[in-house]
């Protein structure tokens, strides 16, 4: 598969894990959760225009001194924005991302509203944090020209614009630290419920994993459902937020870089550019490696687990070396994996240094002709340095998260390819439950009092050998049945066809309801609970006094 294949590949398998939460549909529709996307962006830049308005007519009519010390020229700009086109331009697209929520209020009840608000709110404080930083860079240009200039008084009124825009921006950086991870956390309760739910339905966690490693394309569910859900929710918000950091970035320091050189900001453009290509294509490598080694952790941690739960078994065979011998085939095959992890790792460190470390001279280069030209002042370079540097930075996002976009994408394809099992079994257990009812329904057939098979063939799955072949069995109320046979012969299969793990491969069974019935497994099996619990099991122990 070529690049751009994988890529949207992996953008729509993210997508069909990250809508139904955010925009529970019943069938996932890109456009509209895109839709959404840009509304809530219109809608937070709103906010952000209105409470900037807010805050420079608060403090013009309460506090003035604090306006013109700590906000000098704010308040124009501010007046600029609404007197141009730009202020007209912000509230229609206010307005209509309102209209968009609005329209879909229906589909976002049941509390699916509080993670677009979380999501908004992150938004804006990132938009808050750019516009601190846009003013941190003029601060820096003013104050290598006021220690030029021996300004001694504008130097302390600029360093206490700097004080004051750091106590403002400690805390904002502080909260979006906090609702980060708080949305993430909030998202991976929802999709590890949804997905235990729906592994817990209609015996998908027998059909996906029978004891059996290599016999479904589905490895370590147990994996999946907790460290894939958690690492899959954090990293997705985490980079969804780099992302939108880097793109506010870009279009707000390129703007400065453009003002004080063209050939500065075209420089920096076309070295990101190639830079990024270049470590994209030499880490593409890390996504299969990352993959392998969840599956090898996995493997290795299944195998260690396997000891714990078949102790005695093992005790009593005297199997410690053979068991031994293949826990560590487990390990050594994590090792070398992890080793061209570290090797692979390394070398793209050893790339990405040099094409960080370069990078710093390239705004001295571009800036020291105009300057020894007298055509820009001193402070110049500072601020085209910090300009340079947060470019720099949004363009360079990928190198610099190459190793977590790596693991990400490995996470995506192992929760992704788990949710679309899980729900292939459900929906084929619903199909198969609606044709029942449908055919009892046209029959007029009640559910059977007594176990009745009819003309019967068993196949085991994944297996072409016949078990049983048209087989007629009815097994009244009270009545008792030996079933015989040697070891091999098919009585264990032939009870899971019965209680129904297994569908015959011709013929029907019917049985009575659930609840009905009982079938004791051949292995003793003890629930995680009480012993009120296990006697009650498999039924609620709170049903009984």
């Amino acid at each position: 598969m070529n690049p751009v294949s994988a890529f949207r590949s992996q953008l729509g398998k993210l997508q069909r894990l990250a809508q139904p939460y955010f925009l529970p549909l019943e069938e996932t529709n890109a456009w509209q959760f895109l839709l959404l996307l840009v509304a809530l962006l219109a809608v937070v830049v709103g906010v952000t225009l209105l409470l900037l308005t807010a805050l420079v007519g608060a403090t013009g009519a309460w506090i003035p001194e604090l306006q013109s010390r700590f906000l000098p020229g704010v308040p124009q700009q501010v007046a600029a924005i609404w007197k141009g086109p730009w202020g007209a331009t912000v509230m229609v697209l206010f307005a209509a991302g309102l209209a968009v929520f609005a329209s879909f209020r229906g589909k976002l009840r049941q509390r699916r509203w509080v993670p677009w608000l979380l999501l908004g709110a992150i938004a804006l404080l990132v938009l808050v944090i750019n516009a601190i930083n846009v003013g941190i860079s003029y601060i820096a240009r003013n104050v290598d020209n006021a220690l030029v200039a021996y300004d001694k008084t504008g130097f302390w009124k600029i360093v206490a614009i700097y004080a004051f825009c750091l106590v403002l921006a400690l805390p904002i950086r502080g909260l979006q630290t906090y609702l980060v991870p708080k949305l993430g956390l909030l998202w991976r309760q929802w999709l590890s419920e949804r997905l235990l739910d729906r592994y817990m339905s209609n015996r998908a966690y027998y059909l996906i994993n029978p004891n059996d490693e290599t016999g479904g394309e589905i490895d370590n569910p147990d994996q999946r459902i907790t460290q894939d859900t958690a690492s899959f929710t954090g990293t997705s918000l985490e980079v969804s937020v780099g992302i939108i950091e880097a793109l506010l970035t870009f279009f707000s320091f390129i703007i400065i870089l453009w003002s004080i050189s063209k050939s500065l900001a075209g420089i920096l453009f076309a070295y990101s550019v190639l830079g990024t290509a270049l470590v994209v294509f030499i880490s593409r490598r890390l996504v299969f490696l990352n993959n392998a080694q969840l599956r090898l952790e996995a493997d290795f941690r299944y195998g260690m687990v396997h000891v714990r739960d078949n102790a005695e078994s093992i005790a009593f065979y005297r199997g410690e070396q053979q068991e031994s011998k293949e826990v560590n085939r487990r390990l050594d095959q994590a090792i070398v994996n992890y080793d061209r992890l570290i090797i692979w790792t390394a070398a793209i460190n050893v790339v990405k240094r040099s094409y960080d470390y370069f990078s710093r001279f390239l705004p001295w280069l571009v800036i020291a002709p105009i300057y020894f030209l007298k055509e820009v002042d001193f402070g110049v370079f500072s601020q085209a340095g910090i300009a340079f540097a947060q470019v720099f930075s949004s363009l360079s996002f990928i190198v610099a998260n190459i190793e977590q976009l790596a693991a990400f994408s490995a996470s995506i394809s192992r929760l992704e390819g788990f949710q679309g099992k899980v729900e292939e079994i459900n929906a084929k257990a619903d199909t198969t439950a609606l044709a029942a009812a449908a055919s009892a329904e046209a029959t007029h057939r009640a559910p059977s009092e007594s176990i009745l098979v009819r003309h019967a063939d068993l196949v085991p799955p994944q297996s072409d050998r016949v078990l049983l072949r048209d087989l007629n069995l009815e097994v009244s109320q009270r009545q008792r049945v030996l079933v015989v046979g040697p070891s091999g012969c098919g009585k264990t299969s032939f009870l899971r066809m019965v209680s129904g793990l297994w569908e015959p491969a011709a013929g029907s069974v019917e049985r009575p309801a659930i609840g009905e019935l009982l079938f004791i497994p051949q292995k003793p099996y003890m629930i995680l609970g009480s012993l009120r619990d296990q006697l009650c099991y498999p039924l609620q122990s709170d049903r009984f006094s």
